[in-house]
């Protein structure tokens, strides 16, 4: 079976955790132990959160005022080679020796015109005072909204079009490879209007959505969102709370979920179920293996 892993940024870093390399790397040494034996008996790839990593990188970037800040595309791709060599080699540490493994810097394409861009809504980074807000807009021409007492910069998350890369990654898979791609969204990228010219683009593509698209396009029979909750709930954080645990598309589609977290994820397991027919499963790491059988976390099939 093809299985499409998304991994949650809780995967590589938990809530709080200070974002050293040895936090990142033990807890990926707990994601690989759970994906480990799906690796030995399916054919797995995988993608990943990076949104605190591309934070880092931006901080330490604007640290250094000799050099501008390398801009978001740029910094997407430096967190997908650091992410994939962790995954490699802790995933290469518990498989077979000559199981093999590739990291694919993975562009995704964004519309230009995609109605996200006239609305930035997606926060990126730390957390500002208005004064110097004012100032880095002003400076250098971001946006930014208030987040609870403070202000943060927001970008625009446009939908995903294409993964350029999806023909390598489905030969690497036809040779038993275990792929890692598509980290944070994949590095958005479109092309300069009227022409044929590719160009970074300073947003964020969701990273289920992306990884749903990427779930299609390689005809996965399974695509898994892995998180830190067991599974999706009506009435999240109420008395009445309910873990849904298998619903189809349509039910799915007339309900409302926390645009910040669980929201994207019903929307990706919603679009890939209706689109292939395939099951789409969301839960914790911990449960891969009862996601994949079907018996753990929420299942999605199509209406």
């Amino acid at each position: 079976m093809r299985i499409v892993i998304a991994l949650g940024g809780n995967a590589l870093l938990r809530r709080g955790q200070p974002m050293t390399a040895d936090n990142q790397r033990a807890n990926v040494r707990v994601a690989a132990e759970a994906m480990a034996p799906l690796a030995a008996d399916h054919e797995l790839v995988i993608s990943h959160g990076n949104g605190p990593q591309v934070g880092l990188l931006a901080l330490q970037g604007a640290a250094y005022p000799a050099v501008e800040t390398y801009p978001l595309d740029v910094l997407g791709a430096q967190t997908e080679g650091m992410i994939g060599y962790l995954i490699e080699q802790e995933l290469g540490n518990l498989l077979p020796s000559d199981k093999p493994f590739a990291t694919v810097l993975t562009m995704v394409e964004v519309d230009p015109d995609d109605p996200a861009f006239a609305n930035p809504e997606k926060f990126i980074g730390p957390v500002y005072e208005q004064e110097e807000a004012d100032r880095l807009a002003a400076e250098k021409g971001w946006v930014f909204k208030q987040d609870g007492a403070k202000w943060r910069r927001v970008v625009a998350s446009p939908l995903p079009r294409r993964v350029f890369e999806i023909r390598p990654i489905r030969w690497l898979l036809e040779y038993g490879a275990v792929v890692i791609c598509t980290g944070g969204g994949g590095i958005p990228t479109m092309y300069r209007p009227g022409t044929h010219m590719l160009e970074g683009a300073e947003v964020v593509v969701d990273k289920d959505r992306a990884s749903s698209l990427l779930a299609r396009d390689l005809d996965a029979d399974l695509f898994v969102m892995a998180t830190d909750v067991d599974g999706v709930y009506r009435d999240w954080g109420k008395p009445s709370q309910q873990r849904i645990d298998r619903a189809t598309s349509t039910e799915l589609s007339g309900s409302e979920f926390a645009a910040g977290s669980m929201g994207p994820k019903v929307g990706a397991a919603v679009e890939y179920a209706e689109r292939t027919g395939h099951r789409a499963a969301i839960g914790t790491l911990a449960d891969v293996e009862g996601l994949v059988a079907g018996t753990h976390g929420t299942s999605v099939v199509r209406g």
